[in-house]
């Protein structure tokens, strides 16, 4: 199967290498990866800030960027970003009068996947050491982020994949449902609220005695761990791809933060052509053996 990689700006910014966990783990499946040249932002922050006009451009640059590429479907390591394509482009669009762009809009998210979602229901990954030979020896929580949770229904998928990772341990995170605090714009706008609910979430991760945090969303991590930092507290995020890409034979490293060692040995996202200005960080570090 060939599947396109959809970055998202902040995985492409701050968290590259959850990006290229991705990549390994659809290629340790079997499955060609292609990164659509020119992708951006999927216009959340537009919208969720009430910018429909200015959120246009940025819709029509997503769909141009995912219909001029071959692909069966599309993954982003990311929900929030993955519910945006179906909730919010194809609205912005008709809000906007071009009736054309939100059919293509609904095409692209009709064929866009979360990254648990893909592998469950697509690819049927149920048993992630045996599939992808996944190893994690840790004790750890999951924090399932508001987008995940409730536009896209994910359910236990993520939480079954981490169950079956060899020597995972997974720990109830107390009010799991809850809120980061995160909320895109939301924590510019409100940040004392959204302090007093990130420190909530710090809270109950450390009731939980592991320290770490598991995820499918890099923008609730960037938000979690610096919270953590700013309380001294010692809980640290990591993400789902990044354990599931973690092996016996190149390991999830966390003596500091959660790193993937990606050796450079030869490229594994293949540009549909030269990479444009968004994601053209992910693009040209990608590396090698998986």
């Amino acid at each position: 199967m060939k599947i396109a990689i959809f970055a998202t700006c902040i995985v492409d910014a701050m968290y590259p290498k959850v990006a290229l966990a991705t990549v390994r783990i659809l290629e340790r499946l079997g499955h060609d990866v292609v990164f659509p040249a020119g992708q951006g932002c999927c216009s959340q922050m537009h919208v969720n800030s009430g910018y429909i006009d200015e959120a246009l451009p940025v819709v029509r640059n997503h769909v141009e960027a995912f219909t001029a590429v071959d692909y069966d479907v599309a993954v982003a390591p990311s929900g929030s970003c993955v519910a945006s394509l179906g909730h919010q482009q194809p609205m912005v669009a008709r809000k906007c009068g071009d009736e054309g762009l939100a059919r293509q809009a609904e095409e692209v998210a009709g064929r866009t996947y979360e990254l648990s979602e893909l592998l469950v229901d697509v690819l049927g990954v149920t048993d992630a050491e045996k599939q992808l030979g996944s190893y994690f020896p840790h004790r750890i929580t999951y924090h399932p982020s508001c987008h995940g949770l409730r536009l896209l229904g994910l359910g236990d998928r993520p939480t079954t994949l981490l169950s079956s990772v060899e020597d995972l341990e997974l720990v109830e995170l107390p009010d799991a449902q809850e809120c980061c605090g995160f909320g895109g714009t939301f924590s510019f706008k409100n940040p004392d609220v959204s302090g007093a609910m990130v420190d909530a979430k710090i809270k109950n991760i450390e009731s939980t005695g592991t320290g770490l945090c598991a995820g499918g969303d890099s923008s609730c991590q960037l938000h979690m761990n610096g919270a953590a930092r700013r309380r001294g507290s010692e809980v640290r995020t990591v993400h789902l791809a990044e354990i599931l890409a973690s092996t016996r034979a190149n390991p999830l490293e966390l003596d500091q933060i959660a790193d993937l060692s990606i050796p450079r040995v030869h490229a594994t996202i293949t540009p549909s052509s030269a990479a444009g200005p968004g994601g053209a960080q992910a693009a040209s570090s990608a590396g090698g053996a998986r």
